[in-house]
């Protein structure tokens, strides 16, 4: 068997509990730990925005890094200081000693979740089995938040946060550091492959992250997935208490988010044909002015009688844009340099999801409410569409 499916189904497992563990479990503790340690939740929170804050400056020398030396060591090592940062997290007394453990949080994520993983993966599949490939990992790992939140809030009913979080460290630990450490392996030099192909008459395609930054279609993508995740993160944060005014009770509007991380999954399933179909390029524009169809509706929600087709229709977009942004950096800019790439792009898209919480906050004071929030957020999304409908296809460099 051709070993990089190997890598896919190892990877597939540990990026389903490292989501599950480092991403979903901060919200099941939210509550027990706004009660136990006595500060607000705005308070609370700001721990988790400085973790993802640190985990998009930490993106680019993670990408690097994988292309220099491959996934294997790094990804062993993030999964051993996530797991020590989750014990940590167990036994932090002060907002301080929550804010140090975050702060370091954000390298582990770095190192375990999409960004190298894709980057391990890119490495070793041609393009015709490139987007099946990290559709299985994405596709998996979307289980995380259906598998670990009720496990998660099951463990704090049981033990108490604090032990939860102990127990959650040893489920982290003893599947995903023995995987990366023993299963993960550096894909086929790139230079052997480049010398085979030359004697075929083909060359190796890939540009350098200094030739990528001096291209439109680089700044675009870093543009528009910088816009599609502030969006994202400003629905989820801000939907329920948006809703809340509007008459919608909270468990509606809960179920609304649910429903939305639901719908990513048949999207993700289609993902993969239809870009063969249409290319990655039309797709991938396809998928901003979807989200902007959405966000629009939630702006009009006074007028409508349902919200559920937004539901689907986010839901869907966000889905497919996770893979989106692994295949376009790839078809647009080539395997060689991939994980230097992709992390200069999710230094902007994770800083925006990071930030996407407090900066919506502070828009919607300073425009006068969520409608015009929304409507800035669905403009900004058709101009990043129509902005990579009109960049380049596709890029090669040597």
């Amino acid at each position: 068997m051709f070993y990089g499916w190997v890598i896919v189904a190892a990877l597939s497992i540990t990026e389903t509990i490292s989501w599950g563990i480092l991403y979903y479990g901060f919200p099941v503790m939210l509550r027990p730990m706004e009660a136990d340690l006595g500060f607000s939740r705005v308070e609370i929170t700001g721990a988790l925005s400085l973790g993802l804050a640190t985990s998009a400056l930490a993106a680019l020398p993670v990408g690097r890094w994988i292309d220099r030396h491959g996934a294997r060591g790094l990804m062993t090592l993030g999964s051993c200081l996530a797991t020590a940062l989750v014990l940590a997290w167990s036994r932090v007394e002060s907002l301080g000693a929550l804010y140090a453990a975050w702060f370091l949080m954000g390298p582990a994520l770095a190192t375990t979740l999409y960004e190298p993983a894709f980057a391990a993966v890119v490495g070793w599949f041609p393009v015709e089995n490139r987007d099946r490939a990290l559709l299985v990992v994405t596709l998996t790992a979307a289980l995380a938040s259906t598998i670990f939140m009720p496990l998660e809030a099951w463990l704090v009913d049981r033990l108490g946060w604090r032990k939860a979080l102990v127990a959650l460290a040893v489920i982290l630990a003893v599947p995903t550091i023995p995987i990366h450490a023993f299963l993960l392996r550096r894909p086929p030099r790139l230079a052997a492959r480049r010398a085979s192909d030359e004697r075929a008459g083909a060359d190796v395609p890939g540009l350098t992250l200094g030739q990528a930054v001096r291209t439109s279609v680089f700044w675009v993508l870093v543009l528009a997935f910088l816009v599609g995740n502030f969006t994202t993160n400003t629905v989820t944060v801000h939907l329920i208490p948006y809703l809340g005014d509007r008459g919608y009770t909270p468990a509606l509007a809960a179920a609304m988010v649910g429903w939305m991380g639901a719908m990513q999954l048949p999207a993700r399933l289609v993902f993969a044909p239809i870009a063969a179909r249409f290319g990655h390029r039309v797709v991938t524009a396809t998928i901003f002015f979807v989200q902007a169809a959405s966000v629009a509706q939630l702006a009009l929600v006074r007028r409508l009688p349902t919200l559920a087709p937004m539901v689907v229709m986010l839901g869907a977009a966000n889905g497919m844009a996770t893979l989106a942004r692994a295949t376009m950096i790839a078809s647009s800019f080539g395997p060689r340099h991939y994980g230097s790439i992709s992390g200069a792009v999710a230094l902007a898209a994770n800083g925006a999801r990071a930030g996407a919480p407090v900066v919506a906050a502070s828009l919607q004071v300073a425009l006068g409410g969520y409608e015009r929030v929304f409507w800035l957020l669905t403009v900004a999304l058709l101009v990043v569409g129509v902005g990579l409908l009109a960049a380049p296809a596709r890029l090669r460099g040597r």
